[in-house]
């Protein structure tokens, strides 16, 4: 087994420092380590010079920033061409990245969500309509602008039509070429908690810790997961990490989607 983390952007054959402690932890433990350039992979313009330290053969888990699907896929195209076959596939983390994947098997236990295929008004009122009314929180496929709350993520009521395009029109103008797949538009829940990021690993919970925006408020000392372990089960997908929050009425929640790959991108990744 192999680990790939992403290279020093100043000193490319060292680990970027953020991942050097797992990096040493894995070579301790017997794992081969390679690096690789996760700027180039992201701006898709020489995967295969990306990937060239990585020696070639064996089974390898990609630990590092997130990238965009799309680009994922060149990712691990480049890597088979090597004989490098990575844990989490193309598919899988498509699948487990992007909002319309995983939320059919979560519907139950996340806010409720509808989404665009497209990024133009005509795609998001159809979205809209379609949700109905109320309080909602505009993200994009993989993340959301929560930073800039008032102005690109909350809507006060859906049902405003006009007042609901322009914080989507702001999100998209803050994302940029970073803007993935298109609107989605989630149910506002009333959260009483910090966020709680679990990892899972084959359907299992392995670890339960604090999100890193708050890194020093820590979970309650017990929180049980039997409602949450089967649907994890059910997506099939070799790691993911989810977000948790305590809603107002008691209800422990998913409350965003964080990896579904052992990336950090947006946790150790920053992905609301």
């Amino acid at each position: 087994m192999m680990l790939l983390v992403p290279c020093d952007p100043l000193r490319p054959r060292r680990p970027d420092e953020h991942l050097a402690p797992e990096a040493q932890a894995a070579r301790e433990a017997g794992l081969t380590v390679a690096v690789v350039d996760h700027d180039a992979l992201a701006r898709g313009d020489d995967a295969e010079r990306a990937v060239a330290p990585v020696p070639s053969g064996g089974t390898a888990i990609y630990r590092g920033w997130m990238l965009r699907s799309e680009r994922y896929v060149r990712f691990t195209d480049v890597l088979a061409k090597r004989g490098v076959t990575v844990r989490t596939t193309a598919e899988q983390y498509r699948r487990a990245h992007e909002l319309p994947g995983w939320y059919p098997t979560l519907a139950a236990v996340t806010p409720r969500s509808a989404w665009t295929t497209g990024a133009d008004r005509a795609d998001f009122d159809e979205a809209r309509l379609a949700f109905g009314a109320g309080p909602a929180v505009v993200r994009d496929y993989v993340k959301s602008m929560k930073h800039y709350w008032d102005e690109a993520a909350f809507v006060a009521d859906v049902g405003d039509g006009d007042a609901a395009w322009k914080v989507a029109s702001r999100l998209r103008q803050l994302r940029e070429d970073d803007f993935v797949g298109g609107f989605v538009l989630r149910e506002f829940e009333p959260f009483t908690s910090a966020e709680v990021r679990t990892w899972w690993v084959h359907g299992g919970c392995v670890l339960i810790g604090s999100h890193p925006d708050t890194p020093h408020d820590q979970p309650p000392g017990e929180i049980d997961l039997g409602w949450l372990t089967p649907l994890i089960g059910a997506l099939g997908l070799p790691f993911v990490t989810v977000d948790l929050a305590l809603r107002a009425d008691g209800v422990w929640r998913e409350s965003k989607w964080a990896t579904g790959r052992s990336a950090i991108g947006q946790s150790a990744s920053s992905q609301p």
